[in-house]
């Protein structure tokens, strides 16, 4: 990798929408803060994997470290270029893991979210959240955490267990032999993460130290073969550990 994408500086965004005006919506929020920059505007789910394939050597400077992905779009919908951009970074030894992807969705119309979660997404937004709400879901994402608030995503996670079809017996026996390597402690933490309670507000429940929930935290994403806290949340969900509206 190169000390010129190591450097420290805005957080590089792309943006994948087929909407033109949506995308210069986002663009305007996000230009607009110091600490981010749009680096990439893809129509659709072919173009953006093209684009966030690209080998480092190509432009490591441009190289984005948050998509927000929109699900339906013509050529290539957000689900299916969520899951080819994770397996082309998964696949291949740059040294990089690859941008994180914050799927746009609504309540009504996206029942596909939870499918583009686990296919490697970090979280979701809903598309008519407010400008604030957007900002913090990249930054939060960018810091290596995953969009799961006690508000509107969390809703939103509940309503998708319920909707979708069931999980295939083979993924869900292997969702419910790792959680069952979980210890006591994991799974009061993992229970917790579900419902939207940050590092901190954990470690005030159980009233331990915040580097310790960090540590527990640590165990159950390597146990659970999770990506991060969001694919983690949904083994939750899945295995019945934890149930929408509890």
């Amino acid at each position: 990798m190169t000390a010129e994408h190591t450097a420290p500086g805005p957080i590089r965004v792309a943006l994948v929408d087929d909407q033109q005006l949506v995308r210069a919506g986002f663009r305007m929020v996000i230009d607009s803060q110091p600490d981010l920059t749009v680096v990439l505007e893809a129509g659709d789910g072919a173009e953006a994997v093209r684009a966030l394939t690209r080998p480092l050597t190509t432009d490591p400077a441009g190289m984005a470290d948050v998509v927000l992905m929109d699900v339906r779009m013509p050529t290539m919908d957000g689900l299916s270029a969520t899951a080819a951009i994770t397996e082309a970074f998964g696949s291949r030894d740059a040294g990089h893991p690859g941008p994180r992807i914050i799927v746009l969705t609504t309540f009504d119309l996206d029942e596909y979210v939870l499918e583009a979660i686990r296919a490697g997404a970090s979280g979701f937004l809903l598309k008519d959240a407010p400008p604030e709400e957007m900002l913090a879901a990249i930054r939060t994402v960018h810091a290596g955490d995953a969009v799961i608030a006690p508000s509107s995503t969390r809703r939103l996670l509940e309503h998708l267990v319920t909707v979708l079809p069931a999980v295939p017996e083979p993924a869900a026996s292997g969702s419910m032999a790792a959680l069952a390597t979980l210890t006591d402690r994991e799974r009061e933490v993992l229970v917790l993460m579900a419902r939207g309670r940050s590092n901190t507000e954990i470690g005030q429940d159980l009233f331990v130290a915040e580097a310790t929930v960090k540590t527990h935290v640590g165990r159950i994403l390597a146990k659970l073969g999770a990506r991060d806290r969001v694919q983690a949340v949904v083994v939750a969900y899945e295995t019945g550990l934890v149930r929408p509206g509890t």
